[in-house]
């Protein structure tokens, strides 16, 4: 079992644990750059990755009733079909050079979206409020599911959206929803639609299944320590240090 792998694993175990977002942004870049991986095999392997390591999460938020089924049900109605309809472009195009330049460019602009997310937290809550009154129940639903197709694009695109940019538009849409149900639904949401976008590039042989289970072995341990971390330094630090780390990643992937 690769050391590197496991050790990697455990730090983007560790920033998840301390910020709840950060895992599929800096394992897919991590993949490319250290691990040499094809981009599409590198956004395979990431899209397990986050899928399998949620799952524990999403089990958790349902038992504490932090999930609205309503809301998840919306953004699946239309992230399930556009990941498979994406997965289903790249299965009839074939992965040719074009289509690893478009996933590299889809990466680097997922990453430069997620750190503008991440840094501008507060913003999108006030945001929302202020949207509030141009959105009747009707309109909502609709705004939801097209959420959903666009996360389900971008996911299978690029492995990156359907933690920090989906709990982000959750927020816009629904911005009265309790903080522990926006995330429980968030992480609901992406559990299914990480594992469809993984499976469907399973399919097309980009998943490297060793170097997954060591990244696994390492991220359970990190994830704990991380949680833990998360009391002692101030968000502020962590929040910066992640946003630092998401531009440096999504432009070096653009460049």
């Amino acid at each position: 079992m690769d050391g590197i792998a496991v050790i990697s694993g455990f730090g983007i175990g560790a920033i998840v644990g301390m910020t709840g977002v950060g895992g599929g942004s800096l394992m897919t870049p991590l993949l490319i750059g250290v691990f040499k991986l094809h981009p599409a095999v590198a956004i395979g392997t990431d899209l397990w990755f986050a899928g399998l390591t949620k799952t524990g999460g999403a089990w958790a938020h349902h038992r504490h009733g932090h999930v609205d089924y309503r809301i998840a049900g919306r953004m699946l109605a239309g992230s399930i079909p556009a990941a498979l309809a994406t997965i289903a472009l790249m299965h009839f195009t074939g992965i040719t050079k074009g289509w690893a330049a478009a996933l590299t460019f889809s990466l680097g602009i997922a990453l430069l979206l997620t750190a503008v997310v991440v840094a501008y937290k507060k913003t999108w809550l006030a945001l929302g409020l202020r949207l509030e009154r141009w959105l009747p129940e009707a309109r909502q639903r609709r705004l939801t599911v097209a959420a959903g197709v666009l996360l389900g694009v971008l996911v299978s695109l690029s492995s990156i959206g359907a933690g920090a940019v989906g709990a982000t538009l959750i927020l816009l849409l629904y911005p009265r929803l309790p903080a522990a149900r926006l995330v429980g639904t968030d992480i609901a949401h992406a559990v299914p639609l990480t594992l469809v976008a993984g499976i469907g590039h399973a399919t097309l042989g980009h998943v490297e299944w060793g170097l997954l289970t060591a990244l696994l072995v390492g991220s359970l341990p990190g994830i704990w320590l991380g949680a833990r971390l998360t009391k002692a330094l101030p968000e502020v630090w962590v929040r910066t240090l992640l946003c630092a780390s998401l531009v440096t990643a999504g432009l070096k992937v653009i460049h």
